[in-house]
């Protein structure tokens, strides 16, 4: 992964999580960038833009995968 990501088991409240990329989140879910954009198209995902990029935050997308939001 990139260097972006930081450790996310600190707290908020002691360090901002960083925003990783969709080639991010796909590894970091095992997953190609093809499966993200359909899971993105179908709203399983939470997502953010900047521009034209995707932005996500890890521990959002966790949360959705222990709750069973992301389904194929």
């Amino acid at each position: 992964m990139s260097n972006e990501i930081e450790n996310i088991t600190s707290t908020s409240e002691t360090s901002p999580e960083k925003w990783v990329n969709l080639e991010d989140i796909a590894e970091h879910l095992s997953v190609s960038t093809d499966t993200v954009r359909n899971w993105i198209k179908d709203g399983k995902l939470p997502f953010y833009r900047a521009g034209k990029r995707y932005k996500f935050k890890i521990s959002e997308v966790d949360e959705w995968l222990r709750d069973g939001k992301i389904t194929d």
